[in-house]
């Protein structure tokens, strides 16, 4: 990725939306839907979606080649993989040997490239900008991360129902949850209510 400016803003279905770094740009775009009882949480319904969501920061991959439907199809087929990776490593369980296929699958793919502007000073992607493309940077990336020194890092957040991955990249590795606006201020709200009922 060329800036380290990760995640986003998620919003619940149920009402209400906070910020939630990821710490990757791969593990964000496994926060943008998901199968079963996480199809509520889908952003991705058309391709066009897809395209949005990639031409964001940091990644800002803006498509010169529409994104197709196959393509979409395989974004959620990696999505779903990174997914199913991060949760395994955050529990320390072996990576399904299906998961890791998909991800080399895609990671094989030509990836992005950068290229330097006319100006010397900014850089872009260069052209022709494709969804297969940038799908496998953000493989490439995961593989980077489960390889990596901050695989051990990969973590869930410490909420008894909050199913969010992250890689933790603060410098004590003390971070317990997806954000502290959300589940880290409910937990001490909690901690509070709990002290104070046994308060005399």
């Amino acid at each position: 990725m060329r800036a380290n400016a990760t995640g986003r803003v998620l919003h619940d279905p149920k009402g209400g939306s906070f910020r939630f770094d990821a710490g990757a740009v791969c593990l964000d775009f496994a926060h943008t839907g998901g199968e079963g009882r996480y199809a509520v949480f889908e952003t991705l319904h058309e391709p066009a979606d897809l395209g949005e969501w990639l031409a964001q920061p940091p990644l800002a991959a803006v498509m010169t080649v529409p994104v197709t439907a196959r393509e979409l199809t395989a974004a959620k087929t990696l999505r779903q993989a990174i997914w199913d990776a991060a949760h395994a490593q955050a529990a320390r369980h072996p990576l399904p040997t299906g998961t890791v296929a998909t991800i080399n699958r895609a990671a094989a793919a030509a990836p992005l490239i950068p290229a330097l502007a006319a100006d010397g000073t900014t850089a872009g992607w260069a052209p022709p900008v494709r969804a297969t493309q940038a799908l496998s940077t953000l493989a490439r990336e995961m593989i980077e991360l489960l390889s990596g020194p901050l695989a051990e890092r990969i973590r869930e957040c410490a909420s008894d129902n909050c199913p969010l991955v992250f890689v933790d990249t603060s410098r004590p590795g003390a971070r317990r949850w997806c954000a502290m606006e959300r589940c880290g201020n409910r937990h001490k709200l909690r901690a509070l209510r709990a002290r104070r009922a046994t308060d005399p």
